[in-house]
Formats: C-alpha cells, sequence, structure tokens
C-alpha cells in the first residue's frame, strides 16, 4: 500500500523534522507506514483527519511527511497533454525573458532573483488566453479535426503539468552562470574580451555539467520524503490553488485572497498618490527610495559617520542597516525572490542561527574597524605564538564595506603593476608595488566562509549522515508517496544524464584549451571532482534547512596550492568546481518540484536542459551590453541605487588574491593567514552541539544550525543591508506565532502570501527597470525630494 514516511528530525520542533523520537525521546524511529495515500485527502479540504490531533485541534507542521503530505497534493492525472505548441512558445519566451530580468539582476547593488513565482503566475495568465485564441479539438468554440497536429496546437484547457514544464525551463534560464562573471571581469580589469564562440560554449558546457551530476544522483537527493525543499511549498500551493479544487468553497477563497494580495501589492507600488502629489503615474519604488531603509537613528545623526556605518543600509555598502525598517519586499530575505531564503517560508531553527550569526557580524565588524583590524588580528594563532603581531588590517584606511582590493594608504590596488602580460604574477614587479589590502569587513566575510565549509562537513555527518547513507543504500526503494505515483511515468534513463555530464565535459576541455584559462587538463578533472563530492552534502542541507553552504572559497584555495600565481587559471577552476555545484543544486530543487506536481520525468529532463542553453545565450549577450554601457560605474566602490559591479569586484578580487597572492596574503603567518585556518577551526564548531545534544536530546540543541551562523558572520560585507531587521520580525510572526499557535491559517495561506508579494512585486520591479531604472539603455533620475533625497536614500552621511 502506498504510504507517508515518518522520518528522523534534525531541528526544533518548528522545523522540518529529521529525527523523530518516541514517547522516552531516546530511540530514534525506522521509516514507517502512517497514513494510506488515498486516505489524506486534499491539501485544499478544510478539515481532514491527517491535520488533527487526538483532542481534535489541528497540529502544527512539524515532520517531513507533514510538509510532503499535509501542505502538498498528492492528486494526479497522467491523461494530461504536456508535449503542446503553448508549452513551448512560452517556455521559450519566458525564458529569454526570465534570463534577461536576471542578468540584469546580477548588476544591481544587492542580490536579488528573478521570482519563480513570478513567473509562475505569467505563465498561468498567458497559458489561459492561448488557450482561449488558439482553435483545436478541445476549444470550446473554435473545434478542429481531432488529428496530431490541432491536438498539438490547442488540446484542449490550459493545465497544469504544461505550467510546470514552462516554469522549470524559464526558471532554468534564470539561474545566474558563474562563466559570466568571468567573461565581465576579462573585460572590466583584465582589458580583453573572449572569442564569442569559445564564451558560449565555455557558458553551455559549465552549465550542464552540474546537470549530469544531479541527475545520476537524484535517488538519494530528490526522491526520499526527507527532501523537503520548504521553499519550493509557495509555489507548490499556488499550482494547486490555479488549478485544483475550483468547486471548493475554501479554495475560491484562497483563491481570492491571493489575487487581492498580488494586485494590491502591484497598485501599491505603482500608485504614487500615497507618496506624491505632482507625479501619479510614477513607480512608489521609483520617487521613495527612502523607503528601502528607514532610519530613525540617521535621521537624527545626519552628519555622524558611525551612524552611518551600525545604521545606515538603504544604499549599496553603506552600512549594517541596524533597525532599519525596509518597506521594499524586493530587498527583504522575507520575500523569497527565487532564492533559498525566505521569513515565511523558512523554518525557524535555520532563521534563528542565521540572525545569530548576523548579530555576530555586526559586532565584528564594529570591533575590527573601531581597533583598526588591531583586535581581530590577535584570531591569527600564528602570529600570536609567533609573538610578530605589528602588522594589523588597517581597517580604517579602507571604506567600512567594500569589495575591491587597495593600497595601503587606501586608494585602488592597481593589479595591472603586478601582472605580466600574460595575466600570470611577476614577482618582481610585486616587490616594488606592494602586497593589496582588503577591507575589514571584507576579511571577516572570508573568515566567516572558510568557517561555514569546515562547520558544513562535520554538522553532516553528525546530523544528517545516517540520513543520506541509509537513502544511499535503499536506492530506488524509496517508498514517498509523491514518488510512488510517478511510477506510472517513463522514467529518464540514468544514460540520459551520464550523456549530458560527458558531453559537457568533452566541451569543457576543448574550451578549456581555445579559450587560453590555463587550467591544465588534470586541474579540470579535480574541479569536476570537487563538485561531485560536495553536491550531496549542500544539495541535502538546502533540502531539509533552506541552507546553502558556499564552496566558491574553497574551490579558489584548491586552486590556489595546484596553480600558484595563475589568477585566470583560478576564475575557470573556481568556474568547474563551485558553478557545477550550484547548478547541480538547482536541478534537485526543480526535479523535485516535477515530482510533488506528478510531471513526467522526460518533461522535467528536457526543459531543464534547454531553459539552460537558452538563458546561457542571452546572459552573454546581455553581459556585454551591460559592462559597455556602465563601465565607470561597475568599476566604483558604492555604484548606484539601480547599477553595481560590487559582484564582478569581488569575483576579481578574490581570482587575484587567491589565484596570484595566495603565499604571500593567506600563508600562515601572513596578514590573512586566519582564512585559510577558519576551515580547520569549522570542523570543530558543531561537536559542542551535537554533544550536548546527545545529553540533553529535548534541548534542541540539533536545531542549532552552526554552519549557517558561521556563514553569516559576513552576510552584512556588501549591498543593501537594510531589510535584516525586518525580516527577523516576519520570521518570529510567521514561523513562530502563526505555524504554532494558529496552524490552520498557516497551512491555508501563509505561502499563499509569499507567493502573492513575490509575484506582484516582481512585476513592477520588471516595469521599472525597463522603464526608467536603465535596463534599456536610459535612465530617467526622479527629481529630489523628501523620500528621494541627494546622497544615501536614509539620510545617512554618505562616506565614498
Amino acid at each position: 500500500m502506498d504510504a507517508v514516511q515518518t522520518l528522523p528530525s534534525a531541528g526544533t520542533p518548528t522545523s522540518p523534522s529529521f529525527d523523530e523520537k518516541d514517547e522516552k525521546g531516546s530511540k530514534e524511529l525506522d521509516y514507517v507506514d502512517t497514513v494510506p495515500v488515498d486516505d489524506v485527502g486534499e491539501v485544499f479540504e478544510d478539515i481532514r483527519a491527517i491535520d488533527m490531533d487526538a483532542a481534535g485541534h489541528e497540529k502544527p507542521i512539524v515532520t517531513a511527511s507533514d510538509w510532503s503530505t499535509r501542505l502538498i497534493s498528492l492528486h494526479d492525472d497522467p491523461t494530461l497533454p504536456v508535449w503542446t505548441f503553448r508549452l513551448w512558445f512560452l517556455a521559450l519566451g519566458l525564458s529569454a525573458f526570465g534570463a534577461v530580468l536576471g542578468e540584469i539582476f546580477a548588476f544591481r547593488p544587492q542580490a536579488v532573483y528573478v521570482s519563480q513565482l513570478f513567473l509562475q503566475v505569467a505563465s498561468f495568465a498567458l497559458g489561459k488566453i492561448l488557450a482561449e485564441i488558439i482553435p483545436g479539438p478541445g476549444h470550446r468554440r473554435y473545434k478542429m479535426s481531432n488529428n496530431a497536429f490541432w491536438r498539438f496546437m490547442n488540446p484542449g484547457p490550459f493545465n497544469m503539468q504544461e505550467n510546470v514544464g514552462i516554469l522549470i525551463m524559464a526558471a532554468a534560464s534564470t539561474h545566474g552562470a558563474l562563466a559570466i562573471n568571468i567573461f565581465a571581469a576579462d573585460d572590466l580589469f583584465y582589458h580583453f574580451k573572449p572569442n564569442p564562440a569559445i564564451a558560449i560554449f565555455t557558458l553551455l558546457s559549465s552549465q550542464l555539467v552540474g546537470y549530469g551530476l544531479a541527475g545520476m544522483m537524484r535517488t538519494f537527493l530528490v526522491y526520499p520524503t526527507y527532501v523537503v525543499f520548504p521553499n519550493l511549498v509557495p509555489t507548490i500551493q499556488m499550482f494547486d490553488v490555479l488549478f485544483r479544487g475550483q468547486d471548493s468553497i475554501l479554495q475560491r477563497k484562497r483563491v481570492k485572497f491571493f489575487w487581492v494580495l498580488f494586485i494590491g501589492i502591484c497598485e501599491l507600488c505603482t500608485n504614487s498618490e500615497r507618496f506624491s502629489l505632482t507625479n501619479p503615474k510614477s513607480f512608489g519604488k521609483y520617487i521613495a527610495p527612502t523607503l528601502t531603509g528607514i532610519s530613525v537613528f540617521c535621521l537624527a545623526r545626519q552628519d555622524s559617520a558611525w551612524v552611518t556605518r551600525i545604521f545606515g543600509g538603504a544604499a549599496g555598502n553603506e552600512g549594517l542597516g541596524l533597525f532599519s525598517i525596509c518597506l521594499d519586499w524586493n530587498y527583504d530575505d522575507l520575500g523569497s525572490g527565487g532564492s533559498a531564503y525566505g521569513a515565511l517560508f523558512q523554518p525557524l531553527a535555520s532563521q534563528l542561527s542565521l540572525f545569530t550569526g548576523v548579530l555576530i557580524c555586526i559586532v565584528s565588524f564594529i570591533g575590527a574597524y573601531a581597533t583598526n583590524g588591531y583586535l581581530l588580528s590577535f584570531l591569527n594563532i600564528f602570529r600570536l605564538i609567533s609573538g610578530y603581531i605589528s602588522t594589523v588590517w588597517h581597517a580604517q584606511n579602507f571604506p567600512f564595506i567594500s569589495q575591491l582590493l587597495f593600497f595601503e594608504n587606501g586608494t585602488i590596488y592597481d593589479q595591472d603593476l603586478i601582472l605580466n602580460d600574460d595575466f600570470t604574477l611577476n614577482t618582481q614587479k610585486l616587490e616594488t608595488v606592494g602586497l593589496p589590502w582588503f577591507s575589514a569587513s571584507y576579511t571577516i566575510a572570508k573568515i566567516g566562509a572558510s568557517l561555514s565549509f569546515g562547520a558544513t562537513i562535520t554538522h553532516m555527518l553528525l546530523f544528517n549522515g545516517k540520513q543520506v547513507w541509509n537513502a544511499v543504500k535503499t536506492g530506488r526503494k524509496c517508498d514517498d508517496p509523491h514518488y510512488l505515483k510517478m511510477k506510472v511515468y517513463d522514467e529518464v534513463p540514468l544514460s540520459w544524464y551520464a550523456g549530458v555530464f560527458v558531453a559537457s565535459l568533452a566541451m569543457g576541455m576543448a574550451t578549456n584549451y581555445t579559450g587560453h584559462s590555463q587550467l591544465p587538463w588534470w586541474g579540470f578533472f579535480i574541479a569536476v571532482g570537487f563538485a561531485a563530492f560536495f553536491l550531496p552534502i549542500i544539495s541535502t542541507l538546502y533540502s531539509i534547512l533552506c541552507y546553502v553552504p558556499g564552496t566558491e572559497d574553497i574551490a579558489r584555495m584548491l586552486a590556489a596550492g595546484l596553480f600558484p600565481g595563475k589568477p585566470i587559471a583560478n576564475m575557470y577552476f573556481t568556474l568547474w568546481a563551485y558553478n557545477s555545484t550550484e547548478q547541480g543544486r538547482s536541478m534537485t530543487r526543480d526535479l523535485k518540484m516535477g515530482q510533488y506536481t506528478k510531471l513526467p520525468p522526460r518533461v522535467t529532463f528536457t526543459m531543464q536542459c534547454v531553459g539552460s542553453i537558452v538563458g546561457a545565450l542571452i546572459n552573454y549577450v546581455l553581459m556585454r551590453i551591460i559592462v559597455s554601457s556602465h563601465r565607470t560605474i561597475l568599476l566604483s566602490v558604492q555604484g548606484t541605487n539601480t547599477w553595481s559591479g560590487a559582484g564582478i569586484q569581488s569575483f576579481n578580487s578574490d581570482a587575484i588574491a587567491w589565484g596570484a597572492l595566495s603565499k604571500q596574503l593567506y600563508s600562515p603567518s601572513s596578514t590573512y593567514g586566519m582564512v585559510p585556518l577558519s576551515i580547520i577551526i569549522g570542523l570543530f564548531v558543531p561537536l559542542p552541539f551535537y554533544i550536548l545534544h546527545r545529553y540533553y536530546p529535548n534541548a534542541h540543541f540539533d536545531g542549532v544550525i552552526t554552519p549557517m551562523i558561521c556563514t553569516q558572520i559576513g552576510y552584512l560585507s556588501g549591498g543593501i543591508n537594510s531589510s535584516v531587521f525586518m525580516t527577523f520580525l516576519l520570521c518570529i510572526f510567521s514561523q513562530y506565532y502563526l505555524r504554532n499557535y494558529r496552524p490552520g491559517f498557516y497551512r491555508k495561506y501563509n505561502f499563499l502570501i509569499s507567493a502573492a508579494l513575490d509575484g506582484g512585486t516582481e512585476v513592477m520591479t520588471f516595469v521599472y527597470s525597463f522603464a526608467v531604472g536603465g535596463a534599456g539603455g536610459k535612465t530617467t533620475v526622479f527629481p529630489t525630494w523628501a523620500l528621494n533625497p541627494v546622497g544615501n536614500p536614509d539620510y545617512c552621511k554618505r562616506l565614498t
């Protein structure tokens, strides 16, 4: 009989459960059958037995099976047509649209992602329109003969499987390709443009290698119930609202609730009467950037540099944004924006760990800058033992937050002065010019990333290792109810994914040599092996905790040891090691979406591959246009509220620091020797919490996500930081109060709120970007007034 699993819990009672205990709290339960699939009922039903406890009250969402069956429908109709004209036309069109928008967002001052919820709503509306205007055998008025052609054109009403296929292709095209950073850095910092054909084939191969890896590991990264992916729930519930249970009273209420909120947020973004009496046609965000971060401290002390550093955050690289009130959903972590984070769906344990790390980040940044970096330089154990501590970080010589390299006097470092014509290090020139320096905040962020990497390995082995190992051993003997429902469809053979992997490797090897990447063949295979090793760890933590541990800096460290003095080789090694991991992680998420929505696996495979190809091509073209049009802004420290080169600057700074100068900057006795040493320290960070959990299993020490705490130590090291405090408040309200004390409202409406606000905000962000924000090539500046001041939007003192 089909059954739902009860799984082990790695978190507090308010996180997805991965380690269920018996009533004595000491014995782990094996996978057991709990609820027959056919008895679960639909998620849009008001009252179901599965939702109620023995006293007749609705239970909180706790275990992985709760997420799988109480929040996500098990219904499927295998007879629905999928391969239709509507699918291909809308999938290709929205893939192009998403790729354009995603590349524009990559050059924004804050990391913003194209929301899948926005693409989902757009594809639904357009699909409904095409179903009405294209003749076919299923059309209610313009019926045609029931042959293959007209069935392809319009077989009937636009259905959910078509919508899911369109969304997966469009979402795949928006996943940023790291190779774009290499080509942008080549243009901005190394003064050459790679051959377009080589660049495009490098993009294609680097995007698809990870897909092949993920597909070959899907038996334990996608199929099991414990692989929850909490950030998928808003999307899946949106499909239920749009396509299922239309005759249900509760479902009609949910549909109305969504559209009222969706349209309301669009109206709020566009109706300037709330903010301006002179221009009622303009955009709220455009005319009132102060709403990005309202700081009473900055309003009270507009001439204080320290107030800016601590409380400012509405502009890129401005400050830490402490206690700022952000009314822009686009910048809040509460809005998913297509990423893993979001206050309305990320588990409470993860978010509390996140905010603990942010608090440490604030204290560390302030302490390092106030003491000129002297205090934190003592963290370098080797320097402390040797007694050589005279060289500190000189934090006050540099901007409080910056991603650039600097001379010791605070001027921007000219990397051309230390490189040969082939972009390798010239040690004689280096002796004359001197070493570069980082801002203190950037250094702390690197230390946090290294700590997180070590902590991720230990945390995964201690808290989730048994779970993953059991899933690997059982292989295809998975009894997840959604997986069992998928058995009516033809599976994608393992050879298809292996073929994509091998073809991508061959293409990557060819472009490595023709593109003069300075990466030898053996280095290329080490990079891919790195991705294959870390993909299961990263994807599992992502699917359980909504946490994405970074491996980018670790890849750079490994490349620094393999290819010293070669920043270009370092960039390409990072591309194959890190980007392949990220692509594989995103693919496992989309494969899980296909499993939750019962999309045929071969449709999912095709949509993902084609979407990645379309996205890579458009990303490259648009990157060339943006770099050419905004070169000066992209090379500046703070940029503007519309354009920023912070991401490319950071990528290049790391390539120079690790690729050319790793020995000089990161050896144990050097100024930044603490950065690689932190990996070893990070291995021990989870141990105290694991030991406490073993002795006090009911105290929820397993809910302390140490890798996330470590990562967040550098969370505020770039971009717009005014959203953190507001996100914390909404997290407590949604993930603690609603989830535990209003479980009915949480189940029915919480994720719809996230979907509606994401979708509505994304619509207006796109309109704003092309109408006046410069995405179309011309930026229209709104006149200065109270909510659009000169300088920083929150009235803090301008420091750069």
